[in-house]
This record gives structure tokens, C-alpha cells and sequence, in this order.
């Protein structure tokens, strides 16, 4: 990975933003290929190696949200939502059923190219700064109910259910919390090591992950085992219900 060039996927309609965001993508070393709707996209995935996927909510035909679960039920690749639809509930529901983050145009271009950096860290290890006092204290593996998690290799399988995944942000969030087992993580610790640099990725983003992470993993979200909320502290991976090791 660190001798290939990254490409990203830019799904818009609109030709005057996809070369625009082409011209962001081309200037930070990164590969851009572009699809006006989603059956052109799922060609282009089918051919060619792609990092990541930035895909407008508008699109003809199939829908960009449409698209995303699509794509993210068969693959763990970074998405991106990009879109015109800015409303708290088009955010929340583009974050709860596939996209890792949500950039809503008109965009600064240095906001979207952050976005994209973050979620590339995220989905490809070889980019994520190492951090060496932390890593050698981090646990190899998990067990989590039906869940097994390999945390080196980056893989989540779900026993009773192969067909589930976890996101990368999902994935992500529990890599987290999982470096300080049994410790209380805050919203803001969360944010930031998600890379989450805008004021529009705010606390409300974190339990809409948390949520996520809780419907996959836990048997019963509504009374977790192992993602447990503390009180005016944050959240926190409680091994005392599953199983750990180094």
C-alpha cells in the first residue's frame, strides 16, 4: 500500500463537481474516478482497485444512501457521503446505515480533504501514525458474544451470521475503546481520535456510532454487555463480559 497510489471513486451527476472534486482528489496525490450514478460506479468497482468512495445522495436512478448499503454490506471500504441534503436527520441516517462520514456542499475543499484522510487512516492501516507506547499495551484479540475481533489484522467476523461486517468507523470506535479496556473514553477523546476536525462531526455523531456498534454486537442493544455507557464520562469496553487477550 505505501508503493500504490490511493483512488477514490467520486459517484456524482453533476460534471462541474465531480471535476471539481477530481481537482481536490488529483492534488493530494490520490487517483480520482468519477461515475454519474450508482450502476456505473458498481462497474467501475468491479474493474478497478478502489480506497475509497465518495457518492452524492442525489443520484439518478439508484440513490447514493441506496448505493452505500449496497456497497457497505459487501465490503468494509471507506464511504463518503457527499451531498446537498444537510439536515440533521439526512446526517444521522447517512451515518447509521452506511456512510463512515458526511460532507454536506457547499464544502471547504481542506474540510473534505480532512474527511477523506481520516477515513483512509481508518480503512488502511499502513497510513495510521504508529504510536508505540499505546500499541504495546493494546490487546491482540477479542471475543464479544458471537463477535471475534483481531485487532492487528483489522477483522471483525460475527459467528452465528458471516454476512455482518463492521464499518471502518465502527471498527474504528472499537479499536478505541479497546486500548483502555474497563476505562471510561469521552465523546471529545472519541472525536478526536477520529480524526473528526469540523464542528459539524459533534457529540451527537459519537452515539449514533455507538448505537451502531451496539445493534451489530450486542445481543440486546438496549442493555449492552460490553459497549456500556458511564455517565458524564464517556463510554467504556467492558471486558468482564467477554473475553480479551494480548
Amino acid at each position: 500500500m505505501l508503493n500504490e497510489r490511493i483512488s477514490i471513486l467520486i459517484v456524482e451527476d453533476d460534471p462541474d463537481m465531480a471535476e471539481l472534486i477530481s481537482d481536490l482528489v488529483e492534488a493530494e496525490g490520490w487517483m480520482p474516478l468519477t461515475a454519474p450514478s450508482a450502476e456505473e460506479a458498481a462497474i467501475v468497482l468491479s474493474r478497478e482497485t478502489v480506497h475509497l468512495v465518495l457518492v452524492d445522495h442525489n443520484l439518478p436512478g439508484t440513490s447514493g444512501r441506496t448505493f452505500a448499503q449496497r456497497l457497505r454490506a459487501q465490503t468494509n471500504i471507506g464511504i463518503v457521503m457527499v451531498t446537498a441534503a444537510g439536515s440533521a436527520v439526512d446526517r444521522v441516517l447517512g451515518l447509521e446505515t452506511a456512510a463512515d462520514d458526511y460532507v454536506v456542499k457547499p464544502f471547504e475543499p481542506i474540510e473534505l480533504t480532512a474527511r477523506i484522510k481520516a477515513v483512509l487512516r481508518r480503512t488502511i492501516p499502513s497510513l495510521k501514525p504508529e504510536r508505540e507506547s499505546e500499541r504495546e499495551h493494546e490487546p491482540a484479540s477479542l471475543r464479544l458474544g458471537d463477535w471475534s475481533v483481531d485487532l492487528k489484522s483489522r477483522r471483525a467476523t460475527c459467528r452465528t451470521d458471516p454476512a455482518k461486517s463492521l464499518t471502518s468507523a465502527e471498527f474504528a470506535l472499537l479499536e478505541i475503546l479497546a486500548e483502555t479496556p474497563n476505562t471510561p473514553v469521552s465523546r471529545a477523546q472519541i472525536l478526536d481520535r477520529l480524526g473528526a476536525e469540523s464542528e459539524r462531526y459533534i457529540d451527537r455523531n459519537v452515539d449514533v456510532l455507538v448505537l451502531r456498534l451496539r445493534r451489530k454486537i450486542e445481543r440486546n442493544p438496549d442493555l449492552p454487555r460490553h459497549i456500556k455507557t458511564r455517565r458524564g464520562k464517556g463510554y467504556v469496553l467492558d471486558t468482564d463480559e467477554g473475553e480479551i487477550a494480548w
